[in-house]
Formats: C-alpha cells, sequence, structure tokens
C-alpha cells in the first residue's frame, strides 16, 4: 500500500537548520521513495512498510542524539 507522509521535524537546539538538513538526506537516500523538501516541512512518498520502517529509525536516532519534536501528517488517499 503506497502513503504520503509529511513530516516536520524541529529539534529543539540552536544549531537547528544542519540537524534538519541531515534528516532530509537520510530519507533522500532511500531509492524506492519520493522525497521532496520544501521550507516548512518534507514529503515522502511511497511503500507504507518502507517509509515506516525508515522513520521509524531515523526518528529513533536523532532522539537519542537529543531532544526534538516531529509532526507528521499520513494519507493513503492522496
Amino acid at each position: 500500500m503506497n502513503v504520503s507522509v509529511e513530516i516536520s521535524m524541529y529539534p529543539l537546539i540552536e544549531e537547528y537548520p544542519q540537524i534538519v538538513q541531515e534528516f532530509i538526506e537520510k530519507l533522500q537516500k532511500q531509492k524506492d521513495l519520493i522525497v521532496t523538501a520544501n521550507a516548512m516541512s518534507t514529503e515522502i512518498y511511497g511503500d507504507y512498510e518502507i517509509i515506516f520502517d525508515l522513520l521509524k529509525n531515523n526518528i529513533s536516532q536523532e532522539f537519542d542524539n537529543g531532544k526534538a519534536v516531529f509532526v507528521l501528517k499520513i494519507s493513503n488517499g492522496c
């Protein structure tokens, strides 16, 4: 099943731009997903299992590295 996910990351430190960019680059390395970054959020489109395995691993790493807030919207209709 394909889904669309819109994700925003808010690291709770002053040096956040570099951390956000590195997170987006990790997502973009996944070849079988469409990842589009813009100023407000990042959109991911592809297989549900692949996306959520990727997010589970990468969000967990970010939480291990420091405090952050993630906002996600998930749709299987667009």
